[in-house]
């Protein structure tokens, strides 16, 4: 990724300044402490201007509805101290000139506000876009007094430059000219004086190639003309903070499912280990029934008997309590038996439910690993519990579709799609595919009354495969059956379904 330079933002201004002048400033939000968006409105149109100042990303741009929602924008409901600061003195204001500070990354933005007393005041909003030194400050353009800033540096970070309300703004440090790295390269190979020429151009011909921009297409083979100067800044950061969103949010939910799978594994094998160490229903069984069976030896009140094991055909000897008759003795052995038995039955049904989740769990996190945008992790979020928005219950998701000859197959690609694959598409003769034993993708085979051949099920067994969280070199287990065969428990996680009447391919 490369930075913002000196000349991309005196372009933008440039290709912008007609609507900046004049507009009023309706709106202004602070999604985090290092983003803003301000709503400008000039003769009917509206335009978002993002402002990002975080050390790896800072940016303008007038935003794309699209590319608002690659951001991933949550507006917070309860406003920072210097948005509700911002508000207080610009909203409604109207911008009288704009203008980037000579050979520095700052764009200034002045508006004509009125006091209390119907005074005109020139303020003007600061934006700064130098790597992690970026800023927005807002000053009195009359008496260069501070009003906020929306981050303050005091003198143990920068013993020249203190940016605070009621301290006078001064620019940074004036440098000897020189070209950043990033126009350095495109420039690279040129002479001064067709640089020079570069540098005084007022037309553009914007272009993105993978990680890198140019405001000069023939600067940059190969690469993919933007419509404006504005238009590559937004798709080309945009991309850059999707992927950055996307990675973290990635991050935090495997994280919070490594967690919780790590717990049920950790019950799983305790409630394993007590039932091995603690299993004696059948010998309480064993030894109760014995007992009845050696009642005649009257051998009341006695510390142990002395009985054949007829089941093992072997001489055992059985511990009694010596306060209690044979029979009585007897009957405590089928009482102990039956709570065994019942503690068993009941760690075994906690068993079942806590391998039900731990398969719930590494479906999640296969689903967490194949999301390539933030939509599919919002309804991972949601189902987890994490995103604490309302989520339309009419909304259904959008499921992959692919064409397996002529046949309509479907990829679930998370939960929601998958129970949804299962409870609203699947109809009693198609086929469902997964892979055994591991986490993988709900797919099913839309038949329309059509028997598929062996070629077509055999494909929709290595599309199963695929989208699985098995191993490539390995051979996978892929079962399938019909939709009329598979079954969704009660109370049982998203996406969960029994089956019976399978078959099994090796792919």
């Amino acid at each position: 990724m490369i930075n913002i330079d000196f000349l991309t933002l005196k372009a933008f201004l440039i290709e912008n300044i007609d609507f900046l002048i004049g507009s009023r400033l309706q709106k202004i939000q602070q999604p985090t402490r290092r983003d803003f968006v301000f709503s400008f409105r000039n003769s009917g149109d509206v335009r978002k201007l993002y402002i990002n100042i975080n050390p790896q990303l800072y940016h303008l741009a007038f935003m794309s509805k699209e590319n608002e929602e690659k951001r991933s924008i949550v507006i917070p409901k309860k406003p920072p101290m210097f948005c509700m600061l911002l508000r207080k003195y610009l909203e409604n204001a109207k911008v009288t000139d704009a203008l980037v500070v000579e050979n520095e990354r700052i764009l200034e933005l002045h508006f004509e506000v009125y006091d209390e007393l119907s005074e005109k005041h020139i303020l003007c909003l600061a934006v700064e876009l130098m790597g992690k030194h970026s800023n927005v400050i807002l000053y009195d353009k009359d008496t260069s007094v501070i009003i906020g800033c929306a981050h303050n540096v005091g003198s143990e970070k920068s013993r020249y430059r203190e940016l605070q309300g009621g301290y006078k703004y001064i620019y940074p440090p004036q440098n000897k000219l020189k070209l950043s790295n990033e126009l350095e390269e495109q420039f690279k190979g040129l002479d001064e004086s067709k640089i020079t020429e570069y540098l005084n151009k007022t037309e553009f011909t914007p272009a993105i190639k993978d990680d890198r921009y140019t405001l000069f297409c023939e600067l940059l083979e190969n690469s993919e003309r933007q419509n404006s100067v504005n238009d590559m800044l937004d798709n080309y950061y945009a991309s850059f903070q999707e992927k950055i969103n996307l990675k973290n949010e990635k991050s935090m939910l495997s994280d919070l499912t490594n967690q919780r799978l790590k717990r049920t594994e950790n019950a799983i094998n305790k409630i394993s280990q007590l039932l091995k160490k603690r299993d004696n229903t059948d010998k309480y069984k064993l030894y109760g029934e014995l007992l009845t069976a050696n009642l005649y030896q009257k051998c009341d009140y006695q510390k142990s008997i002395d009985v054949f094991d007829y089941i093992n055909n072997q001489n055992i000897t059985i511990e009694l309590d010596e306060t209690k008759s044979l029979k009585e003795n007897a009957q405590r052995y089928y009482k102990l038996y039956t709570k065994s038995k019942t503690t068993k039955e009941k760690s075994q049904e906690m068993l079942d439910n806590l391998n039900i989740e731990k398969e719930y769990c590494e479906n999640i996190l296969y689903s967490i690993q194949c999301a390539n945008k933030l939509k599919e992790l919002d309804d991972i979020k949601t189902e987890l519990g994490v995103n604490t928005e309302k989520v339309k219950k009419s909304e259904k998701p959008v499921v992959e579709k692919i064409k397996i000859s002529d046949f309509d197959v479907y990829i679930g690609k998370n939960n929601k799609q998958n129970d949804y694959i299962v409870s609203k598409l699947a109809k009693d003769e198609d086929y469902w595919f997964h892979t055994r034993l591991c986490a993988g993708s709900h797919i099913l085979l839309k038949t329309n009354g059509i028997e598929p051949d062996e070629n077509t099920l055999f494909e929709c067994c290595k599309l199963a495969r695929k989208y699985s969280s098995a191993s490539l070199p390995s051979k996978v287990g892929v079962i399938y059956t019909k939709a009329k065969n598979l079954r969704k428990p009660p109370a049982s996680p998203l996406g969960y379904v029994t089956y019976k009447n399978e078959k099994e391919v090796l792919v």
